[in-house]
């Protein structure tokens, strides 16, 4: 990850077309990933989307938004992308649902990964698996809100089992490439858990529907703060992910 600990983090979803996600997988994991850090970036994870079988999930990264602007000029102006665009660009149906997030605060942001990268020989994906949680709300998520996070749902969510890896929340500053729309005029909230396997994530899930206190006491509390239900994100990690 070039050492860089991420103040601005895009959260990508496409949408592809039937049966070519693998097609993009392999793509993405031999020829996107050191091109991209080359350039400034960082490539956080990329993953399968376990309940969408055409929907590709990946997460970048960069220091601030004048160097975002800088990274990805000089990127898809580059030569990798220019050979391998028309390829990855037929897999694709949508590549414009983008949040641009930032962390909550600067304790929650990324940790540093626990190993180096797999090599490029490697194709098998580790058996662990990332579940993104998706809040929206019809204003800012404020101090108010993360105190109530960090006191109430943390532990909860902790406690069944959750092994939280980051909170991340919108970037309002203006987006500095706009040859790469992402999404406006939202509020999100975002936490990020990892799992040893799907069976301990499926179990968390479990454990948090029987809970009497998440039940009865922290997830109305929790609703009551938000505009419409989470979101969530069961995602596989491709064979290079770095967060895995």
């Amino acid at each position: 990850m070039n050492g860089l600990r991420p103040r601005i983090i895009e959260l990508r979803q496409y949408t592809l077309r039937p049966g070519r996600r693998d097609v993009l997988i392999e793509l993405f994991d031999r020829e996107f990933v050191e091109s991209q850090e080359e350039t400034g970036m960082a490539i956080l994870g990329q993953f399968r989307d376990l309940d969408q079988p055409d929907r590709f999930v990946w997460l970048r990264g960069f220091e601030d938004m004048p160097r975002r602007a800088q990274a990805l000029a000089d990127f898809y102006g580059g030569p990798i992308w220019k050979q391998h665009s028309a390829l990855a660009n037929a897999t694709m149906i949508d590549s414009g649902d983008v949040l641009l997030l930032r962390p909550l605060t600067e304790q929650c942001g990324f940790p540093d990964p626990a190993a180096e990268r797999p090599p490029l020989s490697q194709s098998t994906p580790p058996p662990s698996c990332v579940l993104a949680t998706i809040y929206y709300r019809d204003r800012p998520f404020d101090e108010g809100f993360a105190q109530f996070f960090d006191r109430c749902v943390r532990p909860e969510l902790a406690g069944s089992g959750a092994e939280m890896q980051a909170c991340l929340q919108t970037e309002y500053a203006e987006n500095t490439f706009p040859a790469l729309p992402v999404r406006e005029g939202e509020n999100v909230f975002v936490w990020f858990a990892r799992f040893p396997s799907l069976d301990q994530l499926s179990g968390h899930l479990s454990r948090l529907e029987r809970s009497a206190r998440w039940q009865d006491q922290v997830r109305p509390a929790l609703s009551a703060l938000l505009t419409g239900p989470p979101q969530q994100l069961r995602l596989a990690p491709t064979a290079r992910s770095l967060m895995r």
